[in-house]
């Protein structure tokens, strides 16, 4: 079975490092959106580009495991909503969904996101102690639940399927 691997954490926890390696285990393609943002808008934001550039890549992972290839979403995914459309959509696709939640201590995220930034300052961008703050304030740690892959969640009011909200958090997903 075609599996859909997200990595959930913040920056600076071992997330893409985690992706290569599964990437590289299961002959997977890699979703990470700060290897394009960065060499296409020289910024990990870029007015909303971002969103839009997220959206094609769900867009491309699940066309990938409808055609039986192994993904890996390198995105963060700091919202439960987030993480329980994408679970929903690999669902959706036949395929196994695997959540890789990477805790990183508050210390142990300064030291690496200054290390990454001394060793390969092109491709990474700053984050200030204000930016590692907000994240942390914002982040939606997952529960048990959802690390035992029993995400059960209906989508959040307003939206009658989890296909519709994510095309509204991610314009280009549709």
């Amino acid at each position: 079975m075609t599996t859909l691997f997200l990595m959930v954490g913040l920056p600076g926890a071992g997330k893409t490092t985690r992706a290569r390696q599964l990437a590289e285990e299961h002959g997977a393609l890699r979703m990470t959106p700060d290897d394009w943002m960065i060499p296409l808008f020289g910024t990990a934001e870029a007015d909303g580009k971002r969103d839009v550039l997220e959206g094609r890549m769900l867009w491309l992972a699940l066309e990938a495991v409808r055609l039986g290839t192994d993904v890996v979403v390198d995105y963060g995914c700091w919202s439960r909503a987030e993480r329980s459309a994408i679970h929903w959509l690999a669902k959706a696709e036949n395929a196994a969904f695997r959540m890789v939640y990477l805790p990183v201590d508050p210390e142990t995220q300064r030291a690496r996101i200054a290390r990454r930034l001394a060793t390969t300052p092109t491709e990474t961008l700053p984050i200030s102690d204000a930016d590692i703050l907000h994240g942390r304030a914002h982040f939606e740690e997952p529960d048990t639940t959802e690390l035992d892959g029993q995400t059960t969640d209906n989508p959040p009011r307003g939206w009658t399927t989890w296909r519709e909200w994510a095309a509204d958090r991610w314009p280009s997903f549709a």
